[in-house]
């Protein structure tokens, strides 16, 4: 499955920023590893000094990869995305079944970091749409795939299934052990009956 133009705006959207010069993109990646750490850990209140000592930087290592809180949200949010297309692409050779509930439960990982940066941004992102484009894209295809192999109902678009995975995902859950019960007892309604 070859990268659709989609998941390439939302890729650009990091790799624009992304230093070309080897030690400063280490920085840069690191950051937003911290960063999605600390956004699922702490939620968007997360202190940007936190980030940058996470990530074994400087706060002004911070600022000239970020110049604003702003920035480092929609990066790592438009990062996110595009390690879910990535993932989309790696599932494309696997059993239909498999890669749609493989790609499933990556999405649930970034949701939790999704609803921190979509509380602080108030959906007032224009990223925010190139990435569900991207999402769409990646994760569309998989369960087509398995709707054609008779694995998936066919009375449901991509869009019924984002939406039922993001209500699970939106619950506060006492420990991750009950969020994927749940997830798996929504997916058994997803598989199609013979």
């Amino acid at each position: 499955m070859a990268e659709s133009t989609a998941t390439a705006a939302a890729t650009e959207i990091v790799v624009v920023q992304r230093p070309r010069r080897a030690d400063a993109a280490r920085n840069f990646d690191a950051l937003l590893a911290a960063a999605r750490e600390a956004f699922a850990e702490n939620g968007a209140d997360a202190s940007l000094e936190d980030i940058a000592r996470r990530a074994g930087v400087g706060i002004g290592t911070l600022y000239r990869n970020f110049p604003t809180r702003r920035h480092l949200f929609e990066s790592v949010y438009a990062e996110e995305v595009n390690a879910l297309g990535k993932v989309a692409v790696d599932l494309a050779a696997d059993p239909p079944w498999q890669a749609l509930t493989a790609w499933l439960r990556r999405f649930v990982e970034y949701s939790v970091t999704k609803r921190a940066i979509r509380d602080a941004l108030n959906g007032e992102s224009d990223i925010f749409l190139a990435c569900r484009d991207s999402l769409y894209e990646a994760g569309g295809p998989l369960l087509l795939r398995a709707q054609q192999a008779g694995e998936a109902r066919e009375d449901m678009s991509f869009d019924d299934l984002v939406r039922m995975v993001s209500g699970i995902t939106s619950t506060a859950f006492p420990d991750e052990g009950q969020r994927d019960r749940v997830l798996a007892i929504a997916l058994d309604g997803v598989r199609a009956r013979p």
